[in-house]
């Protein structure tokens, strides 16, 4: 009797050494979730050498979008990052919003409720502008107003490591991981990217007007710059500055993006210069079409420069953000977006922007699937 009850007891020790042993070693939840969710697969494909790779989730590519605010560009502002909500993808889309202390809380309500409305579909985060105390005054006012920040976003936006910087008066027209790509794209040495202030010498205006050094020949626009904000941080870009402000004051015709241009002229090799369909503007159209990616790639963003968003001067791209602007979060994105977007386009085709107009619905209709 003694002895059965010794080999009952050592059995006991055995199993539940056994059941242990496998809790420890199998794999929990995974296994559970295969059977439950795809019982039509052989239980032997699911506790074989590939069961834990159907069940690993990849980690989106986060993509950061920075914008700067001040003044009344808070709707303009609220346009662009409508838009890139719309052509997130399948992104972890990260807003930043840098603006002044009386209109954040209008930016923390609106993006709160579009969050909830797009199920959760981005996060965000708002920022005070910040200037350095030396030359505040100058640097708050030099070209537009708060315009100069973005050269301060090393510093202010400390806890990242790249951003994609956009002027308010932007839309994406694409994908935001078509921009967000060229990251991998540039070399160790590159710490920003940007797209040339024009493709022709013939109009452009820095080779016949800038009285400082420029990048290239044709000098960079900085309306959609990558920033990657280590590089720059490890490049000591903030010292950089004020001593290039100090020296060009006079000349600096369009604020930090000439700032900008008198750095890449001495340090060529720390841009990397990508196509103007990234920062497509109506320099590209209003005379003759002189982007040639727009013309096989499709507009991916549209930067509404000199009003153009708000004015009259170029009706397709008041088309444009007329159509974002009414787009509502939600709703049916081929028939309230893609198609008011070619309606609209259909009455500026007497221009020569306007003639344009598949370039600028060519990544809607395919990140909509109607091509």
């Amino acid at each position: 009797m003694v002895k059965m009850k010794l080999s009952c007891l050592f059995l006991c020790v055995i199993g539940f050494s056994i059941i242990t042993l496998l809790c420890l070693y199998l794999p929990d939840k995974p296994i559970a979730y295969n059977i439950s969710r795809m019982s039509a697969l052989n239980a032997s494909i699911l506790l074989g050498s590939q069961s834990v790779q159907l069940f690993q989730t990849k980690k989106n590519e986060e993509v950061v979008i920075a914008v700067v605010i001040c003044g009344n560009r808070t709707s303009e502002a609220l346009v662009m990052i409508k838009s890139a909500i719309v052509f997130r993808g399948n992104s972890d889309l990260r807003i930043v919003v840098i603006a002044e202390k009386n209109i954040q809380q209008e930016f923390d309500e609106t993006l709160r409720d579009w969050r909830l409305l797009t199920n959760d579909s981005f996060s965000y985060e708002i920022h005070s502008i910040i200037f350095p105390k030396e030359h505040s005054d100058e640097w708050r006012k030099l070209f537009q107003p708060c315009a100069s920040e973005r050269l301060f976003l090393p510093s202010v936006l400390n806890h990242l490591d790249s951003i994609l910087y956009v002027d308010t008066d932007t839309l994406f027209l694409s994908n935001v991981e078509d921009v967000w790509k060229h990251f991998a794209l540039m070399n160790s040495s590159q710490l920003a990217a940007m797209v040339p202030e024009h493709e022709d010498l013939n109009v452009g205006w820095y080779n016949r007007f800038a009285n400082h050094p420029y990048y290239g020949k044709l000098g960079l626009n900085s309306g959609v710059m990558l920033m990657n904000l280590t590089r720059m941080r490890e490049f000591d870009w903030i010292s950089r500055l004020a001593p290039v402000l100090e020296k060009y004051r006079l000349y600096l015709t369009w604020g930090d993006q000439d700032i900008i241009n008198v750095i890449f002229h001495d340090h060529p090799d720390k841009v990397y210069v990508y196509p103007c369909r990234y920062n497509y503007r109506s320099d590209h159209c209003m005379y003759m079409s002189n982007c040639k990616s727009a013309e096989e790639d499709g507009v991916a963003v549209l930067h509404g420069s000199r009003s153009t968003f708000q004015t009259n001067k170029q009706p397709a791209f008041r088309a444009l953000f007329t159509a974002m602007s009414q787009y509502q979060l939600g709703s049916d994105p081929v028939k309230y977006l893609l198609e008011a977007s070619a309606s609209l386009l259909n009455e500026t085709t007497s221009t020569n922007c306007g003639h344009l107009a598949p370039i600028f619905t060519h990544n809607m209709r395919l990140m909509f699937q109607t091509v």
